[in-house]
């Protein structure tokens, strides 16, 4: 059975007193550098070697899942899309069904975080579970998909947090123009605060989103407190029970069920913790417990936000059409009656949003640097490089800011070809999740063992599994569902190029160099065996 409440990871870890696991072995810490007894031997049986800081506790990792993900901010950046495509009632109950489904691939992620703590994250664990047939091949492309889903979610959230400033902007000078230029500008702007907090504030980084936690759970009450004490009321009935076809599919299931990838947004990228394995202590046992904390902590949370935001949009077209260009500011401005209130929510969320920028960067660097240290890119050496001052992967860090501000100059042609980032990143997250959730319930099936874990799922394993897997395929179909039917060239979703040009140029690639420089982690465990 699984166990997330009783956290054995106490603070007597940081002061040397040892505790026995599970399996009776005792582990105690080593040192800030190698963490627990038992994170080096996870590392000596992945084969890998210890190269970063631990200085991830069992609080700090989870204030930085929690902030990374942060669900009811976004929930309120993109209920635009749900309020667009099933209305009120759809984004409720979405929401719901979204929380729910995705209760089952955290626990099932989480599950193999706890058997295989690293950096690597999905690829590492295809390539430890998937036939041997295939392993290399598809833990090289869940490799590629990972940076990929990554590097775009570092590009949706860093455009959602300007577009917020100019929202602001807006809201507190009228004779302002926004330009597209001006959006990609703020973009580089957060970028370079995010790239500050993850170099030369680096070891600061866990204090930081400790801190930010605190206002992230403070934000979600002063937020929702305002809303029910000031704002307008929509009846009851309306919220819940309505159902609209704004963008006119001429299908009211079929539009709730495009809606439902905006709130799928808001749980993409759960596993941020098992990428930040390697800097945290007692990782098989920690890192788990925060995923599964973060998805009930944050999902109820975004919850209760999207019920109180539904019964305060009143007019819902008003709210889609906002010349603020953001809808939830409009809901605080139409609530408070005054542009310094709204100015005041939108600046508290705003804060909560570029701390969850700086994690995100965090998280895709890792991944980044750790496909790198198996070969996976070219230039791998360059890539996999620990800076011996921060003691971080800080060309991962650099490189993935290069990234993202070549992904900002597409919102200077179009910001809504720029949005469909966000469909081309939930793709892209979802597929590593179904390669590597489906491995494990091959294992499952033909009866093979797995690795030894700390967050058990036990006989409940394969049905978790599969029902992980059937939600997943769900949620990936619409994925790539334009917001509306009969889309223009500008309107038209095409993540389905972007993520199909990333698979075609991982298959050269492996075909050309991979196949010969790429052995997978599997290989690695094998020789430290």
């Amino acid at each position: 059975m699984v166990s997330i409440g009783d956290d054995k990871v106490a603070t007597s870890h940081v002061d040397s007193e040892p505790y026995h696991s599970e399996d009776g072995e005792e582990n105690v810490f080593i040192s800030e550098k190698e963490g627990m007894t038992a994170d080096r031997r996870d590392m000596a049986r992945m084969g890998k070697r210890q190269e970063t800081r631990r200085n991830f506790h069992h609080i700090t990792i989870l204030g930085f899942t929690m902030v990374i993900l942060s669900t009811w901010e976004a929930q309120l950046a993109t209920a635009v899309y749900a309020l667009g495509n099933g209305g009120t009632g759809g984004l409720i109950w979405g929401y719901l069904i979204v929380m729910i489904g995705f209760g089952f691939i955290v626990a099932s992620l989480a599950e193999m975080a706890s058997m295989a703590p690293t950096s690597g994250g999905q690829y590492h664990w295809v390539s430890e579970f998937a036939p041997r047939s295939c392993q290399r091949f598809l833990s090289f492309i869940v490799g590629w998909l990972g940076i990929l889903g990554w590097g775009t979610a570092a590009a949706t959230v860093t455009y959602l947090a300007g577009n917020q400033i100019q929202g602001l902007i807006i809201l507190n000078k009228a004779s302002y123009t926004p330009k597209s230029w001006h959006g990609t500008m703020l973009i580089w702007a957060i970028l370079l605060v995010c790239l500050l907090f993850n170099t030369f504030f680096s070891r600061k980084l866990p204090l930081v989103e400790g801190i930010i936690v605190v206002l992230h759970v403070a934000g979600f009450f002063a937020v929702m407190v305002t809303l029910w004490v000031m704002a307008d009321r929509a009846p009851a009935d309306t919220v819940f029970k309505v159902f609209t076809d704004n963008m006119g599919w001429g299908n009211i299931q079929l539009s709730v069920m495009v809606g439902l990838v905006g709130a799928a947004s808001c749980f993409v990228g759960v596993e941020a913790g098992a990428h930040m394995a390697e800097e945290v202590r007692d990782a098989a046992y920690v890192v788990p417990r925060a995923m599964m904390w973060t998805w009930v902590g944050n999902g109820l949370m975004g919850w209760v936000m999207a019920i109180t935001f539904c019964f305060c949009v009143t007019d819902t077209l008003a709210v889609l059409i906002t010349p603020l260009g953001v809808p939830f500011m409009q809901v605080f401005l139409n609530a408070t009656g005054s542009k310094g209130g709204a100015t005041g929510l939108t600046c508290l969320m705003l804060i909560i949003g570029i701390f969850g920028c700086v994690a995100v960067l965090a998280t895709a660097s890792r991944q980044l640097f750790a496909f790198a240290r198996d070969k996976g890119i070219p230039f791998s050496n360059f890539f996999a490089m620990i800076s011996p001052t921060y003691e971080i992967p800080l060309n991962a860090i650099y490189v993935t800011v290069t990234l993202v501000v070549i992904l900002s100059l597409i919102n200077i042609g179009s910001s809504v070809a720029f949005m469909q980032v966000v469909s081309l990143g939930v793709a892209a997250m979802l597929t590593t999740y179904t390669i590597s959730i489906g491995c494990v319930a091959l294992k499952r099936i033909r009866g093979e063992p797995l690795l030894p874990s700390k967050f058990n799922l036990g006989k409940w394993g394969l049905p978790i599994n599969i029902i992980s897997l059937i939600f997943i395929v769900f949620i990936y179909i619409f994925s790539f569902f334009p917001s509306a039917p009969h889309p223009t060239v500008e309107s038209m979703n095409w993540a389905v190029l972007g993520y199909g040009c990333v698979i075609l140029f991982a298959v050269v690639y492996y075909l050309i160099r991979g196949r010969h420089n790429y052995l997978g982690p599997v290989e690695y465990v094998r020789k430290g065996q």
